[in-house]
């Protein structure tokens, strides 16, 4: 007799609890309704449906993945971000629904912008798969970007992933570490840069510790090394009226805003996460000191 999805969901429910994974259930329809292509109500609807022996295969498989603690959306090979697919790479950061409050700050700038000029000009630094860059340009038709990184892989990622979401004309990538490379102004300078101290990496959860790239996540013996350098060189990049988007650690908000404040930018706003910490900065260069003789 076949089985069915509802058997199969349910043994991958239990394989998971028992490997001590927090939503085992939830873990479980996802990866089912993702490797299936069903959607999670078509999911819940189909559940006396017969499964295939190849699929019902790639469905343990996948489990057993998942019981060694490899995260779900790296074991599908893509997540959505802000209504886009994206495919997901061995070197990036796998973008997390807290970073799409960035988003959500920064998309009324750039419509202002491009209202105001008849186009916005963005750089998304340390853009990995090109998340916050090509959810920006997704949102503001007259906007186009740039996204740079480190990694050769990252960008043909990013590339990729401009590709399949049909903004590859609007969106370029640049090889470089933060504003090395880099010529030109901007009207929206957007990080979400590594940020968690190096002596805290080693103890982060085995799917982010094991799985996302530790390039991503390491900021330095206090966490801040990448805003002190985009701090040092934002001003010589940054076009009149325009802004600076940052994601933070929870208890970075008075630290990263004395480094900006120290370099001729003063705080617009500031956002916080899903779970109520800090997580979102934005600047502007304070006209006042700029104007300093």
């Amino acid at each position: 007799m076949a089985e069915t999805l509802d058997s199969l969901l349910a043994e991958s429910r239990d394989r998971l609890m028992a490997a001590g994974i927090e939503g085992a259930a939830l873990d479980s329809r996802h990866l089912v309704s993702g490797l299936l292509g069903l959607s999670l109500a078509e999911l819940m609807t189909r559940g006396r449906h017969p499964v295939s022996d190849a699929d019902a295969q790639r469905i343990r498989a996948a489990i057993q993945r998942r019981a060694g603690r490899e995260p779900v959306y790296r074991i599908l090979g893509e997540r959505e971000f802000y209504g886009l697919t994206l495919k997901l790479s061995g070197e990036t950061l796998e973008p997390r629904p807290d970073t799409e409050i960035l988003v959500d700050c920064l998309v009324p700038y750039a419509r202002r912008i491009a209202a105001r000029k008849g186009r916005c000009r963005i750089i998304d630094l340390g853009t990995g798969t090109g998340a916050i860059c090509l959810a920006l340009l997704a949102s503001v038709l007259d906007a186009r970007g740039l996204g740079t990184d480190i990694s050769v892989d990252a960008l043909a990622t990013a590339g990729e992933n401009a590709e399949r979401n049909g903004l590859a004309e609007r969106f370029e990538t640049l090889r470089s570490s933060w504003f090395e490379a880099v010529d030109g102004r901007f009207d929206i300078v957007v990080s979400n840069p590594p940020y968690i101290r190096s002596k805290v990496v080693d103890k982060l959860e085995p799917e982010v510790r094991l799985h996302d790239p530790a390039a991503a996540l390491d900021g330095g013996d206090d966490g801040l090394d990448a805003y002190r350098a985009i701090a040092l060189h934002a001003g010589r990049h940054i076009e009149a009226g325009g802004v600076i988007g940052l994601e933070i650690g929870f208890d970075q908000k008075q630290a990263v805003t004395a480094l900006f404040v120290s370099e001729g930018f003063c705080l617009l706003e500031s956002a916080k996460d899903l779970g109520g910490n800090d997580r979102v900065l934005v600047f502007e260069q304070d006209v006042e000191r700029s104007t300093d003789p």
